[in-house]
């Protein structure tokens, strides 16, 4: 149970640069989490799991697409939990991200961008998701569809998040806007590429 996936989360994590102090306790706390339970990939493990998220930019990088959580009732960016058939953790996020976009070709960078360690009360009561953020780029064109698990989905201007939305995803936004200004655009790969 602890190869494939939860190898990868750990190798991703231990040469992930953490951009801040607070960030770097976030990693030292995730790698605590993968040392001490061969399910920390799945929402098996208690109280706590990792999980990957990934938000999706428009291909100008002027927008970004939220899903209006149903539980939450906030808009987030897609993601979720990792299942068996997942490898990587970049491709857990990417396959998230995909399923809640409807987004087919979604272009991934596969280094983390934040952590964020939130209490998941309809998840699991008392513990929290360990979330992996990452970037992608959907292509020109692209034409989102909701998923089921969505209330909505919609393009935000990057600078006109909606109100209803939390410091994490502003903090994520604000975080991928800037990787992508430095880094540009994740190109496609067949790695980071989802093919359904």
């Amino acid at each position: 149970m602890t190869g494939g996936l939860h190898a990868d989360a750990v190798a991703t994590l231990t040469s992930w640069h953490a951009p801040s102090p607070e960030q770097e306790r976030l990693r030292e706390l995730y790698l605590t989490v993968l040392a001490q339970r061969g399910d920390a990939m799945y929402r098996s493990s208690r109280p706590d799991h990792l999980t990957g998220s990934v938000l999706v930019f428009s291909a100008d990088h002027r927008q970004v697409l939220l899903t209006l959580h149903a539980k939450a009732g906030l808009w987030l960016q897609t993601g979720g939990h990792c299942e068996p058939s997942d490898t990587t953790l970049a491709g857990a996020a990417l396959r998230e991200g995909v399923e809640e976009s409807g987004i087919d070709d979604l272009a991934i960078d596969p280094v983390p961008v934040l952590l964020s360690r939130h209490a998941v009360p309809f998840c699991a009561p008392g513990g929290h998701h360990l979330d992996v953020q990452l970037v992608a780029v959907a292509p020109g064109g692209a034409t989102a569809v909701r998923s089921e698990e969505s209330a909505d989905l919609r393009w935000f201007d990057v600078a006109h998040l909606p109100a209803n939305t939390d410091d994490d995803v502003r903090n994520l936004v604000s975080a991928g806007a800037r990787r992508l200004r430095e880094d540009h655009a994740p190109a496609p790969a067949a790695e980071t590429v989802y093919k359904s």
